[in-house]
């Protein structure tokens, strides 16, 4: 019944362009510490090489980066932090959660200056150990906030809180991903990448809560 709920709910904010949904843990913040994989960085991929050595959803990739738009509010967010920032991302070239979001995470990053590096999930399993999903899935994209001196302020995966509420409900129903994925779609179509980078801010600002 709490899964039907959320659906209704879901699919009534792709309408109205509202959420009536309570944050997932999508996006955590802890105390700045050490990352433990620092020695990584200089072998993460910029956005440009590793759509260039993409086998997979190329164009598309490509498609959402240009025409992805960073709103204004989202520039002067970053601008009021005070601080620079990195962000490694753990994704895939086939996984259609990130290609829908990495490339305008990506424009955010390029629009206020933060480097970003992307790291191959099938290349760096112990990444990825660190940053399970519920019940242990190995669930992509995941967004790691470092400061500038390489310590790790928290993370966030592997969707928006309101598209990952729905797509909970729905598995809950014995829906697989093929029965809403049209649904996933316009989702990400409407919302344009905004909820990840509100939740991304939240990161980058310390706090577990809605951005």
């Amino acid at each position: 019944m709490r899964g039907e709920a959320t659906s209704h709910a879901f699919r009534f904010s792709l309408l109205t362009g509202t959420s009536h949904l309570s944050p997932s843990t999508s996006h955590v913040s802890i105390p700045p510490v050490p990352w433990p994989f620092a020695s990584l960085w200089d072998t993460g991929l910029t956005f440009e090489a590793f759509v260039g050595q993409a086998t997979q959803q190329r164009e598309l990739w490509s498609g959402v980066y240009r025409t992805a738009q960073v709103p204004e509010w989202a520039r002067e967010a970053a601008s009021k932090l005070g601080r620079r920032f990195r962000l490694v991302v753990l994704a895939e070239d086939w996984c259609g959660d990130a290609s829908s979001t990495v490339p305008v995470v990506a424009r955010f990053a390029e629009a206020v200056g933060i480097e970003l590096r992307i790291l191959r999930r099938g290349q760096h399993p112990e990444v990825m150990d660190r940053y399970l999903g519920p019940g242990g899935a190995r669930a992509i994209p995941v967004v790691i906030v470092l400061s500038d001196a390489m310590e790790e302020i928290g993370h966030w995966g592997s969707r928006p809180a309101e598209l990952q509420a729905f797509v909970m409900g729905e598995r809950s129903r014995g829906r697989t991903s093929k029965d809403y994925f049209a649904e996933v779609r316009r989702w990400y179509a409407r919302d344009r990448g905004e909820s990840t980078l509100r939740e991304i801010l939240a990161v980058m600002e310390g706090r577990d809560g809605p951005a």
